[in-house]
């Protein structure tokens, strides 16, 4: 049976990214699009690699290289996309916590969709190593849209799931300014998790709401996060 809807002016609908957010796969991927450059003549520092994960190869690749052509961009993005499932994958770990706080807030009434830059395949992999694929409702992927973050299309593509949610009854949680900026443009508030990597004050300025070190540390603090029911004043 599904969990009532909340009560009180807590969200009804929570929006997930899930690499460095629920999954430690961060520097993972910034090693996978080191090697991918690499391969093509193009040896970029990890450090410049790194600040640009979270976005989608449409987006990361134009930030660090310019001037590179369409059809090479499509050459090393796909490249990367190989090494990564092959070599980097499976090396993926799950942040601690991530189960018990989907409970509490299924519990809660509160809907639960992931909302990733990468292919759906990885996302899938990934809900299958969290170990969370009854309690979330919905999943969008760079497979569903034209752009990937910082465009807010992901976000936007999961708000059209879980109509009739009003967009100030939903939140983002993510671990990137890119995340956070993605959100900003959809109109919606965004959570901070420091487990991606990213300083607090690159989070803060563009527009985190509220800042916990991960999953486990969200759910320690639930009752004074924007997460929290409260009464409706009478």
């Amino acid at each position: 049976m599904a969990a009532p809807p909340p009560a009180g002016n807590g969200p009804r609908a929570l929006l997930f990214d899930v690499d460095g957010t629920l999954v430690d796969t961060n520097d993972l991927h910034a090693a996978a699009w080191r090697e991918a450059f690499r391969a093509f003549g193009h040896d970029l520092p990890f450090a410049d690699i790194r600040w640009q994960v979270g976005k989608g190869g449409d987006n990361l690749i134009p930030a660090l290289l310019p001037g590179l052509g369409e059809a090479e961009r499509e050459r090393i993005e796909e490249h990367r996309s190989t090494l990564f499932e092959r070599d980097y994958l499976p090396r993926a770990m799950p942040f601690p916590g991530v189960r018990d706080l989907f409970e509490r807030l299924v519990g809660d009434g509160i809907r639960i969709v992931l909302a990733s830059s990468s292919q759906r395949r990885e996302v899938d992999f990934y809900l299958g190593l969290i170990g969370c694929e009854d309690l979330v409702d919905e999943i969008t992927s760079k497979d569903d849209v034209a752009r990937s973050k910082p465009c807010p299309d992901i976000f936007e593509a999961a708000l059209a799931k879980l109509q009739p949610i009003d967009a100030d009854a939903v939140l983002v949680v993510g671990d990137s300014p890119w995340d956070v900026k993605a959100a900003a443009k959809a109109g919606l508030r965004a959570i901070g998790f420091r487990s991606g990597g990213f300083p607090d004050a690159a989070l803060l300025e563009a527009g985190a709401c509220a800042l916990y070190d991960g999953p486990r540390d969200l759910l320690a603090c639930y009752a004074d996060s924007p997460l929290a029911r409260h009464a409706e004043a009478v």
